[in-house]
């Protein structure tokens, strides 16, 4: 059964209350989603992770490990209204968006929304489509709206993207094009599930599979997002995203280093990690854990890396073991916060 509504967002500094609800919801839904996909629990943790930070996410894995499953679980957890969009070659923006259509009823033009206006979007196979089609998501992702002859309308809130990519049977295929890649928070690779959870997923998927129900209210998820924004990051984090991202910047095999928008994702992404772990601060394990996930699909390894195969995640992994965390000399240790503690405003 969903939440009740609850008051307006929180201003800092978080109470132990609002940590202690906050993680009540997230486990709540972590626990419904993990009724329906049984493979590796950090995946709906990163999802959760991205739709905490107002992000989209861009899944990439072989056919077969519950990439579908695992988007249309969240959305009916939530709450929220799910939308799939088939990416195929001849696939139109106006597919995607919407257009105006005669009304006899109505005597004029009225709006046939799209698949878009929706809470969560499911993106199927994008890389099947030209990329005239794959920018009609440019904008929604971005700004929360959509253009349609010269009109804007807005999305709903929350609004989530989810978009997957089959990483075989590349013929045929339209690569993202970077500016699309950077409006995706995180790529989660999805793999193959272990001995064990795939013995689960016989078990459970063999006779009646479970499903998921609503146990959050949309005005919920959008007062968590609220949570994480006010989730509190020290100096010293800003500082250790900022000398990752220049890592990948001067580094000789990289051809594209991370933007600054990929800096700024990082401390997104760990602010809504941290929450989802039960804390109101953020440490540098957080920037460690979303890194990968941000980073990856945001720098282009130069002709001598991919010629000897190092991959994307290789490089973000070299980063992060050469850019030293500094700790600033005025404070040796980390706010004594917890899942019960109180974001002090000095520590602000």
């Amino acid at each position: 059964m969903a939440e009740p509504s609850l008051a307006p967002p929180p201003t800092t500094p978080l109470t132990p209350e609002v940590i202690g609800r906050a993680q009540s919801m997230v486990r709540a839904v972590l626990d419904e989603v993990g009724r329906s996909y049984l493979g590796r629990k950090e995946i709906p943790e990163l999802i959760l992770t991205a739709l905490l930070a107002r992000g989209h996410c861009l899944l990439e894995g072989v056919p077969g490990v519950a990439k579908t499953t695992l988007i249309k679980s969240f959305a009916t957890v939530i709450g929220g209204t799910f939308k799939r969009i088939q990416f195929t070659p001849d696939l139109l923006p106006s597919d995607i968006t919407g257009t105006y259509v005669l009304s006899a009823r109505e005597g004029g033009f009225t709006l046939r929304h799209g698949p878009i206006f929706s809470h969560v979007v499911l993106g199927d196979e994008i890389n099947r489509a030209p990329a005239k089609t794959q920018s009609a998501l440019l904008e929604a992702m971005q700004e929360r709206q959509v253009t349609i002859d010269g009109e804007t309308h807005p999305l709903a809130a929350p609004f989530f993207v989810l978009a997957t990519q089959n990483p075989l049977e590349q013929e045929g295929t339209y690569p993202l094009p970077e500016a699309q890649v950077d409006r995706f928070l995180l790529r989660i690779v999805v793999p193959y599930p272990s001995v064990e959870e795939e013995v689960r997923i016989l078990r459970t998927y063999s006779t009646r599979p479970p499903t998921p129900t609503s146990v959050v209210a949309l005005e919920n998820v959008t007062w968590l997002q609220s949570v994480a924004d006010a989730v509190h990051v020290d100096d010293e984090v800003y500082n250790y995203a900022v000398a990752l991202a220049h890592y990948t910047r001067a580094h000789p095999r990289i051809a594209l280093g991370a933007s600054p928008r990929a800096s700024l994702g990082i401390v997104l992404a760990a602010r809504a990690w941290a929450l989802v772990q039960g804390r109101g601060f953020v440490i540098p394990d957080d920037l460690k854990r979303v890194a990968a996930p941000v980073l990856s699909h945001r720098i282009i390894p130069g002709a001598e890396a991919e010629s000897e195969g190092v991959t994307r995640e290789a490089l973000v992994d070299e980063a992060l073991a050469r850019v030293p965390y500094r700790r600033s000399e005025a404070r040796a240790e980390p706010p004594g916060y917890g899942a019960s503690a109180v974001v002090s405003e000095g520590a602000r």
